[in-house]
């Protein structure tokens, strides 16, 4: 394999366990995770809260190490290179990195210290990044007066003071209002699309993956589950979700077993106060649907029909939605069609 060709990022059968502490067992975090990103793209690893995202990146990182497995960046082996890997590699996790007490430029140009630049070298590259997040204005001002989605710019530029070959995102939208989220999404695909950086990107929102990742891995219970470009992963859910949402929990199970006697549906899943299921053809399936759960006297409170989700992909690899695993799912796709406009 030749150096324009190897993996900028390359994750092997990774295993991370954590004490369960009080007499408790292990915690698997990590259980024989594996992927590879090409250099100069966006990949996303999408899951729910403590699905192993954050773990995957700190071990990438060289901010932890594995149980078992390999982890390599830019080539380099994390364990045996970490000093090397870190010159190639920016980090930017969940929580804020910059010193509230210290302006923006004061925190830019130690960041730029720490990693070898010159002083002068350091307060060059500050006043460029400062520049190109929109904070020149603010350099002066102590972090602790920044909004959210300036001090989330802040972090993202730390990140950028040694040109990485490879920057690592953890959930770098959670908190934004909608107007930072969409200026933070500009800035990845730039740093992606015109750059020629390499974005490892977790996120639990779909319409984030959906949009930056030009490949995307699920990840659950610490192992890929899927990975594909979106519409790959979309494209393999043949027809349409039908979602009936029922008046009460108690009763999702007669609307399963009514459900699974209509010849139209297939995969039915019980999620919460619903049962999702397929079908080649999603409204002409709805009123046999409704016929069905009316026969078995199950109240309907809402019957939908749409296009394939990402939430609909994760539904089908890990038996669940992401509403239900405590995430935020966002609408990737045009809105699903009603009843009302299943009937028109």
């Amino acid at each position: 394999m030749t150096a324009s060709s190897r993996p900028a990022l390359e994750a092997g059968s990774l295993v991370k366990t954590y004490p369960g502490g009080r007499g408790k067992p292990p915690v698997v975090a990590l259980d024989g995770l594996t992927f590879q990103v090409a250099a100069g793209t966006v990949f996303g690893l999408l899951g729910p809260n403590g699905a192993g995202k954050s773990t995957t990146v700190k071990i990438l990182a060289t901010l932890a190490r594995p149980d078992s497995g390999t982890a390599r960046v830019a080539g380099l082996d994390v364990a045996r290179e970490p000093a090397a890997a870190r010159r190639v590699l920016g980090f930017v996790s969940q929580k804020q990195v910059s010193d509230p007490m210290d302006t923006g430029a004061e925190n830019l140009v130690l960041a730029g210290r720490l990693h070898g630049l010159s002083a002068r070298d350091a307060r060059a590259r500050a006043e460029e990044l400062l520049g190109r997040f929109g904070l020149t204005d603010a350099a002066g001002r102590r972090v602790s007066t920044y909004s959210g989605g300036m001090a989330r710019k802040l972090d993202v530029a730390i990140g950028l003071m040694n040109r990485p070959q490879v920057l690592f995102l953890d959930e770098p939208t959670t908190g934004l209002d909608p107007e930072a989220r969409a200026e933070m999404w500009s800035e990845i695909e730039r740093m992606s699309g015109h750059e020629g950086m390499t974005v490892l990107l977790t996120t639990h929102y779909l319409e984030e993956a959906d949009r930056l990742a030009d490949r995307l891995a699920i990840v659950d219970h610490g192992r890929v589950v899927t990975e594909g470009t979106a519409d790959e992963l979309k494209s393999g859910l043949r027809g349409d979700a039908v979602h009936v949402e029922v008046d009460r929990r108690d009763a999702v199970g007669h609307a399963l077993a009514a459900l699974g006697r209509v010849a139209a549906l297939r995969d039915l899943v019980a999620d919460g106060q619903a049962v999702r299921a397929r079908s080649d053809d999603g409204a002409a399936a709805l009123p046999p649907v409704l016929a069905a759960l009316d026969a078995a006297g199950v109240e309907v409170r809402s019957a939908t029909v749409s296009r394939p989700s990402l939430d609909d992909v994760y539904l089908r690899h890990t038996g669940r939605s992401f509403a239900s695993a405590g995430t935020t799912p966002a609408p990737a796709t045009p809105a699903p069609a009603t009843l009302e406009g299943a009937a028109r």
